[in-house]
């Protein structure tokens, strides 16, 4: 995340960005909560890697894609307030979504059921489909990408950030590591790249929402990429059971390897699903935030503004399953404690992961053994001095008689 003696805490950008906790950090920027001191308000500040902020075509692009995606209102997008260049430090400040990532969600629930796929579906291509109309590319759509806010709204993130690192002369390799699952076959190829090369990746995030894993693997990203250049994907419902026709008809679809058989943009995906949902007669669902990382939010948010604050404690982390060599699919035990296809208990409403802790267990270091023992104790004390001054007024009263 960040070091205790971080050098941006408390420090102010542009006269008006207050730099306050770390929350997320990842291959080309680290992420804070910050306060904008001229409209009093909480932001998110995204502070780009130092090594972008000598590349004058990082930086060019980098303003373009900002200002572009600044122009855009949906509900689905994550809102771009500002962004500039102080000294070093190139950032942007964006609308601060008090939740976690689907990744994160993910790890927590495991696999959704078709109904809680929709609700994250619908905004999230609403979002990019409003990005199309107007001429823009997202290029990184996954799971990392699309956040869940502690309402239950879905929004896109980072959009035209991939294409500024791209056009900039130093090459991240966590950038190429973490996209490559989701790429499609065009931008393997370095072809022409359109509003397709989005669905594409939606297309291979619903797959993983519905399966609970990718549908290609590799040993390295350069081989997992190219995966998509000679397989399809497969039908969600050829690796599990449970999973509609319609679902799989639009994950085919939009994983199509030419760009002309896949959904034109966002939008007509959308209205896919949106048909879909209405002939299955889903019903209405708000998608939880994953409890660790809104609750990781929130304690920053909370905490007091210093210049050196140690950073957060890390997510709660589950291992990912390890792929099958065929599809990325995992071992046919990897999902059990899911109780494939999807465990309704883990998409309830009020479920908490914490839930799952045996309340008859108390142990070490938790808050109500430390509270059941400071009662404890007390009552003790009580007692004792109960005990004590009743001797007391018996040996006042003996003594006094014999007087």
């Amino acid at each position: 995340m960040t070091t205790p003696d971080d050098p941006l805490l408390g420090r102010v950008l542009e006269r008006r960005y207050r730099i306050d906790v770390p929350i997320a950090r990842g291959g080309m920027s680290a992420v804070y909560v910050g306060t904008d001191l001229r409209l009093h308000r909480r932001v998110a500040v995204k502070v780009m890697d130092s090594r972008y902020v000598g590349d004058p075509l990082f930086l060019r692009r980098f303003e373009f894609e900002a200002r572009a995606v600044a122009g855009l209102s949906h509900p689905g997008l994550v809102a771009v307030y500002d962004q500039n260049i102080d000294g070093d430090i190139a950032f942007l400040v964006m609308e601060l979504v008090r939740g976690g990532s689907l990744r994160e969600l993910l790890r927590e629930r495991g696999p959704m059921p078709p109904h809680a796929v929709a609700s994250v579906a619908i905004p999230m291509l609403g979002g990019l489909g409003t990005a199309h109309r107007a001429g823009l590319v997202h290029r990184d759509v996954k799971p990392e990408n699309v956040l869940v806010s502690e309402t239950g709204d879905i929004k896109v993130a980072d959009f035209g950030l991939v294409r500024a690192v791209a056009e900039a002369g130093v090459t991240s390799a966590s950038v190429i590591l973490g996209t490559a699952a989701y790429l499609s076959p065009e931008q393997v190829e370095s072809t022409e790249i359109d509003a397709r090369s989005d669905v594409y990746s939606a297309g291979i995030l619903l797959f993983e929402l519905l399966t609970g894993r990718q549908p290609f693997s590799g040993s390295t990203p350069l081989a997992l990429a190219y995966q998509r250049l000679t397989y399809d994907v497969p039908a969600p419902g050829d690796l599990i059971e449970g999973v509609p026709p319609q679902f799989d008809e639009i994950v085919l679809r939009a994983t199509e390897r030419r760009p002309g058989d896949r959904f034109r943009d966002g939008f007509a995906m959308q209205h896919a699903i949106l048909d879909a949902a209405d002939e299955l007669d889903l019903p209405a669902f708000t998608v939880p935030a994953p409890a660790q990382a809104s609750a990781r939010v929130t304690s920053a948010i909370a905490r007091p503004v210093r210049m050196s604050d140690p950073p957060p404690p890390p997510a709660h982390h589950v291992a990912a399953p390890t792929p099958h060599p065929a599809y990325g699919a995992a071992p046919d035990d990897a999902y059990d404690e899911y109780d494939e296809p999807w465990d309704d208990e883990r998409w309830d409403d009020d479920w908490h992961p914490d839930d799952e802790r045996d309340d008859d267990v108390v142990q070490a270091g938790d808050p109500a053994a430390t509270s059941g023992g400071r009662l404890l104790a007390l009552i003790w004390t009580v007692i004792v001095i109960a005990v004590a001054a009743g001797l007391g007024a018996v040996g006042w009263a003996v003594g006094g008689s014999l007087v």
